[in-house]
């Protein structure tokens, strides 16, 4: 909004030109959104701590050590949503449609984990709206996105699929390139879902996948950088490094209260609305491989599952001692500070593999 009343005079008052520059806007929201959660967190800890009691419910057959949480409040995703959210309100080209497609993936997303959230407060259990529901709505809400995005990239670019590491390589996957965007959008919500698990555990790895697609977002949409390093250009989509750059000032302001020992969780309303922006993200910027390997730590998270759940199912035998994965560290006796550090190191080392292939092409 900011770039749209002041950017056009320029000309007139240089001052403005600032506007004009994706990098100052970056870190305006990144600021803005920081101090937003710096000044709403407390009274909506306090708020959410009256309102719901007894706070998130604690899994029985978890660690015994998250027993010990019982009673914190959660659903402080909110506080990521209203402050990402609105710093992007602020800072970016309210005009991209980019703009609006990312903030309706994370806001619809943000709606259906806040719906989990609420039913698992009101019933006093860990399931949450069924699954089928989940899935439906995140069908309904990925599927228009998707749409919106491929009609919103440039013809060359709108049905086809980029790979990492191979220069103008595409593949025209016509009509199917819908199902594809919709996967990655769903599968990233839920894979950032699964690894919410421990105090900061998320948080931290969705600042530096944010870091980097900020980055990406950057060099995609400026086709001097796109030409250098052989991306595929795409027009407009380098407003989204300031969405970017908000997320991350939004997931360190949530850190803040979220460090261990947390005062608040994010819940699914935080968890599903950031993996879900993610998965938007590689969509907009022909990234998607990318995303599995700058988010490999949740795809980590996620086949755990599936490998677990898949191996019960066929052999009555458990691979790990639980999943996700990090609860299996926690059995076998890592504490849980442990855990949360090595996941973030290892993020880290994916996320640097990811941006490698910017340049190895």
């Amino acid at each position: 909004m900011l770039y749209n009343i002041f950017a056009p005079l320029g000309a007139e008052y240089h001052i403005f030109n600032l506007f004009q520059y994706l990098t100052f806007r970056t870190g305006g929201a990144t600021l803005t959104a920081l101090l937003i959660c710096f000044v709403i967190g407390p009274g909506m800890i306090d708020w959410l701590r009256v309102r719901q009691g007894k706070g998130q419910p604690i899994r029985d057959d978890g660690p015994q050590t998250h027993l010990k949480k019982q009673g914190t409040p959660t659903m402080g995703g909110l506080m990521i949503l209203l402050s990402v959210m609105t710093s992007t309100l602020l800072w970016a080209d309210i005009s991209s449609p980019f703009v609006w497609y990312a903030l309706l993936v994370m806001g619809g997303f943000g709606a259906i984990g806040f719906a989990d959230d609420f039913l698992k407060l009101t019933k006093r259990n860990s399931k949450g709206l069924p699954g089928r529901y989940k899935i439906l709505f995140q069908i309904l809400i990925g599927g228009t996105a998707t749409l919106g995005i491929m009609m919103a990239l440039p013809d060359n670019l709108s049905s086809h699929l980029a790979l990492p590491f191979f220069k103008g390589v595409l593949f025209n996957l016509g009509w199917f390139f819908g199902i594809f965007g919709l996967f990655v959008i769903i599968g990233a919500s839920n894979a950032v879902n699964l690894t919410d698990g421990l105090d900061g555990l998320a948080i931290v790895p969705v600042a530096i996948a944010a870091g980097c697609f900020g980055l990406i977002c950057y060099l995609v949409g400026n086709s001097m950088f796109s030409s250098y390093l052989h991306l595929h250009y795409v027009p407009g989509v380098g407003e989204m490094a300031v969405l970017c750059g908000a997320l991350i000032g939004g997931a360190m302001g949530f850190l803040w209260f979220n460090a261990p020992p947390a005062m608040i969780f994010m819940g699914d309303t935080g968890s599903l609305a950031m993996g879900g922006l993610l998965g938007a993200l590689s969509v907009m910027t022909k990234h998607e491989f990318v995303l599995a390997i700058i988010g490999g730590l949740f795809v980590l998270e996620t086949v755990s599952v599936i490998v677990q759940v898949a191996s019960f199912k066929l052999t009555g035998k458990r691979v790990f001692r639980m999943a996700p994965i990090h609860h299996h560290f926690e059995q076998k006796g890592w504490s849980e500070s442990t855990v949360v550090i090595r996941f973030w190191i290892i993020a880290m080392i994916l996320a640097l593999v990811g941006l490698s292939t910017l340049k190895l092409r």
